[in-house]
């Protein structure tokens, strides 16, 4: 798989890794009729998502479907999808916009709600409880276990009816969350895949810039949560001091991290992407973990000294944030971001840093008028940075965080009148 630069700076699968990812497997009658057998008019069905997404079940899942009817489906942080018929579905719905759901999203196919991460679990409680889970996940010494995504997985699994398993020797074992439950587990077939390979965007100068003001901003022995992509590489890259990692996705920047010495203990995480590196390195290592953890945020505002490190497509004025799109086009998602930026705002110790370059393609991010509604509040913004500096907006006004942030955006504030 290659990968290119999304308009925040994280990941677009645009490629597979080979032949067998071109779609999904061939249709096996018998798995068809065990996931038939589970599914009523009117189910939902969860499928795992992120880079140990099944890949081997899809179009058994397609046709169980179709044959029982107004089957519902939810998705997350998808970067892998088959070309499929999603008319088998009643609804496609995603927690999570962006990747490979974008083109779904843009003609109607799939629906995105806007969730915060760390309110998910309260949704498969209720308004989105699957009735089965589909998911990858590996044999260890403690029975069947999710390997480089727990995330929301752990709660869907642990609200659903029954979960069908595609087995995966190759994902790492890393989890901390528990085995999943034998008795409403069913595997469906033995699928040895790598995880999906997704290296990062390697970070650009002006992304480099960025990643050593912020660097800079976070005291020793800190705990960072990072967003993936262009920034959170310039900030790991341009680290000279360890800290910790609390975060919502661990990437292979956390591996060089330690292979530098600048990684205290073990990291937190909802999500791994990566290359093979990262899949290695998480081998044996009890890092990932279900988003009622790492997206909680009072656990987050008493952890000492936690800084959230977040980037944004767009920022107005005030501070308020916008990552979900530009233009009218879907780019992301609320995924962890207000979480994370609440968490660190609490944080006495910390701070909530939004990162991000002063322009992309010419047109300033700074906006009078954000293209999508507000994603994190302009309450649970602390500090700004550019590769231009930075600005402490804590304790401001709206008019003095304005008078702050505008000399961190030369190009002006777009959209503005006059």
């Amino acid at each position: 798989m290659t990968a290119r630069p999304d308009t925040d700076g994280g990941l677009v699968t645009s490629g597979l890794d080979g032949p067998d990812l071109d779609g999904p497997d061939l249709v096996d009658p018998g798995v068809v009729d065990q996931i038939a057998a589970r599914l009523v008019p009117g189910s939902r069905v969860a499928v795992g998502d992120g880079a140990g997404t099944p890949r081997a079940c899809w179009s058994a899942l397609a046709a169980a479907a179709a044959e029982v009817g107004n089957v519902d489906l939810l998705l997350g942080w998808s970067f892998w999808l088959p070309d499929l018929d999603w008319s088998v579905f009643r609804s496609v719905t995603t927690i999570m916009g962006g990747h490979r759901l974008r083109p779904l999203l843009v003609d109607g196919t799939a629906r995105y709600a806007p969730v915060r991460y760390g309110s998910v679990p309260a949704l498969l409680a209720g308004a989105l409880r699957p009735d089965v889970v589909l998911t990858c996940a590996r044999e260890s010494g403690r029975g069947l276990v999710l390997g480089t995504e727990v995330s929301w997985l752990e709660p869907a699994i642990r609200y659903c009816q029954h979960v069908f398993v595609e087995l995966n020797p190759e994902l790492p074992d890393a989890t901390r969350a528990p085995a999943l439950p034998p008795e409403r587990v069913t595997v469906l077939v033995e699928a040895p895949r790598q995880p999906l390979h997704l290296p990062g965007q390697p970070a650009s100068e002006v992304h480099h810039r960025i990643g050593a003001i912020v660097a800079g901003l976070l005291p020793p022995d800190s705990t960072v949560q990072f967003a993936p992509g262009s920034v959170g590489a310039g900030l790991l890259g341009n680290l000279r001091h360890p800290i910790a990692i609390d975060s919502g996705v661990v990437t292979d920047e956390v591996v060089e991290l330690d292979r530098r010495g600048l990684l205290l203990g073990t990291p937190t995480a909802a999500y791994a992407t990566g290359t093979r590196e990262l899949y290695e390195w998480l081998d044996r290592r009890p890092v990932l973990a279900g988003v009622q953890t790492t997206h909680d945020v009072t656990r987050l505002s008493r952890t000492e000294r936690f800084f959230a490190v977040n980037t944004a497509l767009q920022i107005d004025p005030a501070g308020q944030v916008n990552v979900e799109a530009v233009g009218g086009s879907p780019v992301g998602g609320v995924g962890g971001h207000a979480d994370y930026a609440l968490g660190a705002s609490r944080c006495p110790t910390g701070a909530s840093i939004i990162a991000l370059p002063s322009s992309r393609r010419g047109v300033s991010t700074l906006a009078a008028r954000l293209d999508a509604p507000v994603t994190t509040a302009r309450t649970d913004v602390d500090i700004v940075v550019t590769e231009h500096g930075y600005a402490d907006l804590r304790g401001l006004d709206d008019r003095a965080r304005s008078a702050a942030l505008l000399p961190l955006f030369p190009e002006g504030a777009a959209g503005a009148s006059g």
